[in-house]
């Protein structure tokens, strides 16, 4: 009587299979995204990249809800992932947007290894690798991205610093987004931000759209 459900549980922890929207979404360069998206499932276990309740979701929750991010960026800026961990954002978002050139920052080491050499792996020319926390970081970039960092005032607090004058800061967020720039807008001032704007990428490729919170800085 056990067998079946045990069989059950461990099937619902098996990768999810590629949805056809990924064609739309990679173009030609769905090979690449292909294999980042097998080197997740080959390494997340032992590099606690994504836990194994993620690998059902693999490709609609942190692949393609990555990369349509990428609508964002336009070619020949300069773009830092924040926290990249398991190159989230940024790998997908690289992938998507070639003539970009993508910094991913992680402090911790296994992982900065493992980023590197996924981007290696690839062949990601646009995608280099920085070990270091935000606040040591000592360039500045068009654009920053975060994914599941923290909430948006200390994540501007961590980023407004490494983003240039003009530039913008996209954090992809969740339900909380409109609470969390209500808190942000008190540091509107001290940290020069011209304005807040929720937008919503994707949506004519996903069925739940990635919502950024992108601020502007003066």
């Amino acid at each position: 009587m056990d067998t079946p459900q045990q069989s059950h549980s461990e099937e619902s922890f098996e990768p999810e299979l590629e949805p056809q929207v990924a064609t739309d979404i990679f173009g030609d360069r769905l090979p690449l995204a292909r294999a980042y998206a097998a080197a997740l499932v080959r390494d997340s276990d032992l590099l606690g990249l994504l836990g194994p309740r993620e690998m059902p979701k693999l490709w609609t929750r942190h692949i393609l809800n990555s990369a349509v991010v990428a609508e964002l960026v336009s070619a020949g800026k300069t773009v830092a992932d924040v926290g990249s961990g398991a190159g989230l954002p940024g790998i997908p978002m690289a992938i998507a947007q070639p003539d970009a050139h993508f910094t991913l920052i992680e402090p911790m080491e296994r992982r900065s290894d493992w980023l590197r050499q996924i981007a290696s792996e690839l062949g990601l020319t646009n995608v280099s690798v920085l070990r270091a926390r935000a606040e040591e970081v000592g360039e500045a970039f068009d654009l920053v991205t975060a994914r599941a960092v923290s909430a948006l005032p200390k994540l501007l607090r961590l980023t407004v610093p490494i983003t240039n004058h003009g530039g913008k800061v996209l954090a992809l967020k969740g339900s909380k987004a409109l609470e969390e720039i209500e808190e942000a807008k008190k540091l509107a001032k001290k940290l020069k931000i011209a304005g807040f704007e929720v937008i919503h990428t994707g949506r004519q490729f996903l069925a739940e759209p990635t919502l950024v919170v992108v601020t502007t800085l003066i």
